[in-house]
């Protein structure tokens, strides 16, 4: 497994020798850059204390493989597809911890059945960038409300629901809201 610890340690201005004290219990530093270096097996009990001692999340210790990329073969435009003449590169977005995925089993709105919607998980701080976009909000009993965030209005959220002829929704103190950013569609 590929690791940030050592950027990690050196971003924060540390020596081995401080960090290796600053685990619980103490470590030695040539433990610690072999842990560092890949040469000792890292274990999660390990990421722990290591991650303690740098007051930092386990999670920010482990080097994920970037998202797969692929390179474009074609585009599509008003006069058609067309080969590409350059290198061009894409990948899926990298989502958060706090995203949220919802399928959609029956075609609502805009949306149709098998779509798959990624979901950025925002705090009520964030609210007001999610305006004019679909939002997933939490709601009593485990049920939540989805529709375009159309209003705020202090501490009550106004829902547009896809389907047409639906009633708005208002939802009062939501502790947080997912906003759409991605949307998958299977073809055929």
């Amino acid at each position: 497994m590929k690791t940030r610890i050592r950027e990690t340690r050196l971003a924060k201005g540390l020596t081995l020798q401080e960090v290796a004290q600053r685990c619980s219990p103490p470590t030695t530093p040539q433990t610690l850059s072999r842990l560092e270096q890949g040469s000792r097996t890292l274990s999660t009990a390990w990421l722990g204390r290591i991650a303690s001692a740098l007051d930092v999340a386990v999670t920010d210790l482990i080097a994920l493989p970037p998202p797969p990329q692929r390179i474009v073969d074609a585009v599509l435009g008003m006069d058609g597809a067309v080969a590409m003449t350059g290198d061009e590169a894409v990948s899926m977005p990298a989502l958060p911890d706090q995203a949220l995925v919802m399928r959609v089993d029956h075609g609502i709105g805009e949306y149709r059945a098998g779509d798959i919607l990624w979901l950025e998980r925002i705090t009520a701080e964030g609210f007001s960038r999610a305006l004019n976009r679909d939002i997933l909000v939490p709601r009593p009993g485990g049920r939540f409300a989805f529709g375009r965030l159309t209003d705020r209005q202090g501490n009550r959220l106004h829902l547009v629901p896809p389907g047409q002829g639906q009633r708005q929704i208002v939802v009062a103190d939501a502790l947080w809201i997912a906003m759409a950013v991605q949307l998958l569609r299977p073809l055929g």
